[in-house]
């Protein structure tokens, strides 16, 4: 895989190389559009801080959407864009390396499909 100053691999690992922002993505990929405080809680370890950096860089980037609603207090919804979506193979294959590795490993992966 040849690259030089406009290498795809780099800029991809640059919108999505933060583990927190593959786990945002995982999320929203595999239970659809949800609020800040699932996110929160769907994410072992994440601060509020970071989730909330995480976000602004992924809507920013174009890989997810923020709905405000004029409610009263607001309610705030996050969800994959087109593009988002069209990281689900990316995500699958890393899911299958992991099990595959994990199993070399002799490491207990029930909790991961395969």
């Amino acid at each position: 895989m040849p690259c030089n100053k406009s290498c795809p691999i780099e800029h991809t690992v640059n919108l999505i190389g933060h583990k927190w922002k593959v786990l945002i993505i995982r999320n929203l990929m595999n239970d659809g559009t949800q609020r800040f405080s699932e996110l929160s809680k769907g994410i072992n370890g994440i601060s509020q801080k970071m989730l909330t950096q995480q976000l602004k860089q992924l809507e920013q980037d174009g890989i997810i959407d923020r709905k405000v609603f004029p409610e009263v207090p607001p309610r705030v919804e996050y969800s994959l864009t087109e593009s988002g979506n069209s990281l689900k193979p990316i995500l699958d294959s890393m899911n299958l390396w992991g099990v595959e590795h994990m199993k070399q490993q002799g490491k207990n992966n029930n909790n991961f499909h395969s």
